[in-house]
């Protein structure tokens, strides 16, 4: 492992700074952000837990490794996907500690069976920076959204769109998989706004995230309760809602009850336009992939990201984790110019394809 990481001794902590400032060529500026004015550099570990929603190779990855550059010219990324499969994870973590890497950006697999992994890194001298979502262990900082006013919004809006029919009404809640504190969150959160406003007829934790198990989920929630028993459904990301909305689709439910979703994903953009799916929740993800890249470099040069992390969170492991929590932004028909069009998330012409032209035309996207 390199020598410039000065991490591990508290006593040692203003020494190791201008070690690994001369030794990683910092510049001398204090605090994060700064950019690198020299060739020198080092290697930023970035793992992601799954490739099933598009955002994480899509905006993430590409976001990170280009803040990453700009704030450090000779850091490099080494990157790899898990896919879903803790053991894939588990190993990819010694593969880049063998790389020596300095720091580690982690979106775990399990917040729970990543904790050895953890432990090693911080045994190593690796800080680890938990993305997007909590994990267990020694991390050193965390990133992601407030994710229980994510199920929130998404609950609240549901209510909105029901409309009178709460009055009595009942819903399928499709969370997914509780294996995490941010989908426990993203389920606290909703039940926050629904509890006492309808009846849940039928609730499922679909593991994966998988959109075919969603759409087998919403068979047998059909069955159960009745084509006119569902008065809307809380979906918790857009791909859970594009398995959903499928289901209705094949068991010819006409209108489709509302459907909430998540990540503001391309196809889920265009089914809020054709009427299909209600909203989506819009998290800018340059913003936490900027966040993260400054944090990763910040601790690879032995620095304090103070001026970053304004406030804390803890796990069951590890108290006061210094954090960003950034703001989840709701996406309904007529919010989309105004977030993911204006932010350059899609062009207009990548949303407004000619099946979907005479929507965009009525939602004044296109003349």
């Amino acid at each position: 492992m390199s020598g410039c990481r000065g991490r591990t001794a508290v006593a040692a902590a203003a020494l190791s700074l201008a070690v690994c400032l001369a030794a990683c060529g910092g510049s001398g500026e204090s605090g994060p952000g700064g950019a690198d004015s020299g060739e020198g550099g080092f290697a930023v570990g970035l793992l992601f837990s799954q490739d099933i929603q598009t955002r994480w190779e899509t905006f993430d990855k590409p976001l990170i490794e280009r803040k990453v550059k700009e704030l450090c010219a000779g850091c490099v990324l080494e990157y790899a996907n898990a896919q879903g499969d803790v053991a894939a994870q588990k190993q990819q973590v010694e593969t880049l500690l063998s790389k020596d890497i300095e720091v580690l950006i982690l979106s775990a697999v399990n917040f729970r069976s990543l904790r050895s992994s953890v432990e090693r890194a911080h045994d190593a001298g690796v800080p680890v920076i938990a993305y997007d979502g909590l994990v267990e262990g020694p991390i050193s900082a965390h990133v992601s959204f407030d994710n229980e006013r994510v199920g929130r919004l998404q609950g609240e809006a549901l209510l909105k769109a029901m409309g009178d029919r709460t009055d009595g009404g009942q819903i399928v809640m499709m969370n997914g998989p509780q294996t995490s504190p941010t989908n426990v969150a993203f389920k606290t959160g909703a039940m926050s706004a629904l509890r006492g406003k309808v009846a849940i007829g039928r609730s499922y934790d679909v593991p994966g995230w998988s959109q075919e198990i969603a759409h087998a989920d919403m068979v047998r929630a059909i069955a159960a309760l009745g084509a006119d028993g569902i008065d809307g459904v809380y979906a918790a990301n857009d791909g859970l809602a594009a398995g959903v909305i499928s289901a209705l689709r094949a068991a010819r439910i006409e209108p489709l009850p509302p459907v909430t979703g998540q990540d503001a994903d391309l196809e889920a953009v265009q089914r809020i336009l054709l009427g299909e799916q209600y909203m989506s929740v819009y998290k800018p993800f340059k913003a936490e992939a900027d966040t993260a890249a400054e944090m990763a470099v910040a601790l690879g040069r032995g620095e304090n990201i103070d001026t970053v992390a304004e406030t804390t969170v803890d796990t069951a492991t590890t108290k006061d984790i210094p954090a960003v929590l950034l703001d989840p932004i709701p996406v309904t028909v007529d919010d989309i110019k105004d977030t993911v069009i204006k932010d350059g998330v899609y062009t207009t012409d990548q949303i407004c394809t000619p099946r979907i032209r005479a929507a965009c035309e009525r939602a004044g996207l296109v003349g």
